[in-house]
């Protein structure tokens, strides 16, 4: 499938989404706050991330009511204080979206409801993110599903029955562009909770593509795991300050940290190469200057039987090559057909059948 121009299949570059997420507050001034999820997109295109993702919700369609503190925050406020807080106006996703547009990186959205869906729709939003505590909304699943659009699902908290039952609304909805994200629903996730094994697994159980949605604080040892296992997408969350107020700094890499992240996924996809042993354009120097052959290590006469008294095996650097290491087994116990000088290679023409 297609999310934007860029492929994103077995063959091509590891897809990699900068999640600013909600990480643009910083101030109570939405003004600043604007500004500031500006300088966010800016840090993603600089670290060259094929995509920068926010997030859309409304604080009174996400938690109930009375739901109380999140002891994983811990912060005195209730959750949907924290939330309300960090809601993302729907009036800034123009912007950000032109913005985005203009400097040459996809802008990406998780929605949490159907309005906020369809407040992305109104922007031409090329994907949707889902989070991994939507996978069980199935009636959210499906209004997104109708869209058309290539569908980022993350797994955390879910087993393989709760896979089964998001992708089979998606797919009744006539949607087969689906991708798995690995993830681990905790913030900062240890890295013994990351599980990457799971990849080829996942992609192997439902037939799609399976990304690495990361939320440890390490900025590049799970995403580099999942690239080598296979992983076609790679979410990492980032901020400008670890100490920033908000749920989600804490754990974020740092810019400094999603450029050389994007760096070392680049150097792992020329690491791993293609899945044929061949010998290599680069290696025919050695291969021709450093493997072995078989050469005289003394002077050999007519019909001497050949042996390792008279025999040895060398590397052949820039002299003519005697015959294949292979072959001196079966050379063994022969005659030499006519008279041999010390290090000359041991061709055919001095074997006597």
């Amino acid at each position: 499938m297609k999310i934007g121009n860029k492929e994103i299949n077995e063959n091509s570059p590891c897809f990699i989404i900068a999640e600013a997420g909600a990480n643009f507050r910083i101030s109570d001034d939405p003004e600043i706050n604007l500004k500031h999820a500006l300088k966010l997109i800016d840090i993603a295109v600089g670290a060259k991330a094929d995509a920068v993702k926010f997030q859309l919700y409304k604080a009174e369609k996400l938690y109930v009511k009375k739901a109380g503190k999140a002891d994983y925050i811990g912060k005195e406020k209730t959750i949907n204080q924290i939330i309300q807080e960090m809601e993302l106006p729907y009036e800034w996703l123009p912007k950000l979206k032109k913005y985005c547009d203009e400097k040459n990186i996809i802008f990406l959205c998780t929605p949490f409801d159907e309005e906020s869906v369809d407040e992305l729709e109104k922007i031409g939003i090329e994907a949707y993110k889902i989070a991994s505590y939507t996978i069980s909304h199935i009636p959210l699943l499906k209004h997104i599903a109708k869209k058309g659009k290539p569908m980022i699902i993350s797994t955390g908290a879910s087993n393989i029955e709760d896979i089964k039952k998001a992708i089979k609304a998606v797919k009744e909805e006539n949607n087969e562009k689906i991708i798995l994200m690995q993830c681990t629903a905790k913030y900062p996730a240890p890295l013994n909770t990351i599980n990457l094994k799971v990849i080829p697994d996942l992609e192997k159980i439902f037939d799609v593509s399976v990304g690495l949605s990361d939320h440890s604080r390490e900025p590049w040892i799970a995403p580099l795991g999942a690239v080598a296992l296979g992983a076609g997408v790679i979410e990492k969350h980032f901020t400008t300050d670890n100490s920033l107020p908000g749920p989600d700094h804490g754990f974020a890499i740092l810019p400094n940290e999603l450029k050389e992240l994007v760096n070392n996924i680049r150097k792992m996809e020329k690491v791993l190469g293609k899945e044929k042993k061949e010998i290599l354009e680069d290696e025919k120097e050695l291969y021709v200057f450093a493997r072995r052959h078989i050469y005289t290590k003394k002077n050999i006469k007519k019909k001497e039987i050949l042996s390792e008294n008279n025999l040895i095996i060398l590397r052949s650097g820039k002299e003519r090559k005697g015959l294949e290491p292979s072959r001196f087994e079966t050379i063994k116990g022969k005659r030499a057909a006519k008279d041999i000088k010390k290090d000359e290679p041991l061709t055919e023409e001095y074997i006597d059948e």
